[in-house]
């Protein structure tokens, strides 16, 4: 892998009391600074501002649950990209703070500005450290959590790789007790994956094995980790056995423009719903959405904007981009001569986690 993600979550750089563990953390930037020296280019997805600011501040018992997020992170974010500023430049590496939001990745313009960003800092031998801008993300604008974002930008950048650290050994098998070392498109997840969150995250296992089975779909290898343990990162980038592995499951990988498409959920402007035969010639050939499938259009969104596409039980399929706005699209729906509302190319069809 020459070009990685690596997603540190907050359990893994903080202590029990919420604080910065920096014995982790000067760890976590020796290891990346050693694949930077073999050519590597990495982009740091961290956590952890939160509990950089509860080491700075102590707020009242009562404080609104938005507020004490919004300060705590804004806060502590300038803490700790001043700490990975400090061990970066202690080892002669330059480092750069990156925020993003869910609204950055909804339009095609925003996603290609962010994306020349980090095109401009790798290049330069700067290493981007990204979060989420918790000043401004609240309800709906929030990620998931930060495993969302990593695998966006993974996505986004048509990376080799996505390394998720977290505060456990990988994803475990259907008796819950040994990890599962590899997984490909057959493999049953769900049974040991509960929706259970970290103490001072937001995610679970649960949406680290939806989005790294999204990225395997793409071309994309995922792993899940133990960012404890020591040397994982170069360990497997090396080639050793660590953690649970999602092995890539095509062989080409999707363009920038369906992988875009491909992380839609969330960031649709409208829904479409299809009748029984558009849906299985969807799943069964290569095929571009006709109007003569679709039966309903829910959204005002404009041509160019991502859609979801659903089956006639609200049964989520895919997502893809409008050739033309709600409005046409309406006065289309049932006629056989018009062109393709959502041409292949511009197609993105879902898989369930098994």
């Amino acid at each position: 892998m020459k070009k990685i993600v690596v997603k540190v979550g907050t359990n893994v750089i903080t202590k029990e009391n919420g604080l910065l563990n920096m014995e982790v953390l000067k760890h976590l930037v020796d290891q990346i600074i050693t694949l930077r020296k073999k050519g590597i280019d990495i982009i740091l997805v961290s956590s952890g501002a939160m509990g950089a600011g509860r080491a700075l501040i102590k707020l009242e018992e009562d404080t609104n649950d938005v507020v004490r997020r919004q300060v705590l992170a804004s806060i502590g974010q300038v803490a700790l990209l001043k700490t990975y500023l400090e061990l970066f430049q202690k080892k002669g590496h330059l480092c750069a703070q990156v925020l993003a939001t869910k609204e950055d990745f909804r339009g095609r313009l925003h996603y290609l500005n962010m994306k020349n960003c980090f095109e401009a800092l790798l290049a330069n031998g700067v290493i981007p450290i990204v979060n989420e801008n918790d000043v401004i993300s609240v309800t709906e604008l929030m990620f998931t959590d930060n495993d969302e974002l990593a695998g966006l930008i993974a996505s986004m950048l048509d990376m080799d790789g996505l390394i998720l650290l977290s505060n456990v050994d990988g994803i475990l098998d259907s008796g819950c007790k040994k990890v599962i070392s590899e997984v490909d498109g057959e493999t049953e997840l769900e049974q040991c994956l509960l929706p259970s969150k970290s103490s001072f995250g937001r995610g679970g296992m649960l949406t680290k094995a939806k989005m790294a089975q999204k990225l395997a779909d793409m071309g994309i290898t995922t792993f899940v980790a133990n960012g404890e343990q020591k040397n994982v990162i170069t360990d497997i980038v090396s080639g050793k056995d660590i953690g649970t592995k999602f092995l890539p499951q095509k062989t080409k990988k999707a363009s920038s423009l369906k992988r875009w498409v491909a992380h839609g959920e969330g960031y649709e402007k409208g829904t479409i719903t299809i009748d029984d035969g558009a849906e299985k010639a969807l799943k069964k050939k290569i095929a571009s959405l006709l109007p003569v499938g679709i039966t309903k259009v829910e959204g005002d969104f404009e041509k160019g904007d991502i859609v979801k596409i659903q089956n006639k039980k609200s049964k989520s399929l895919g997502f893809g981009i409008a050739a033309y706005d709600a409005k046409t699209t309406k006065s289309y729906l049932g006629k056989k001569d018009k062109k393709a509302f959502i041409h292949y190319d511009y197609l993105f069809l879902q898989k369930e986690l098994k």
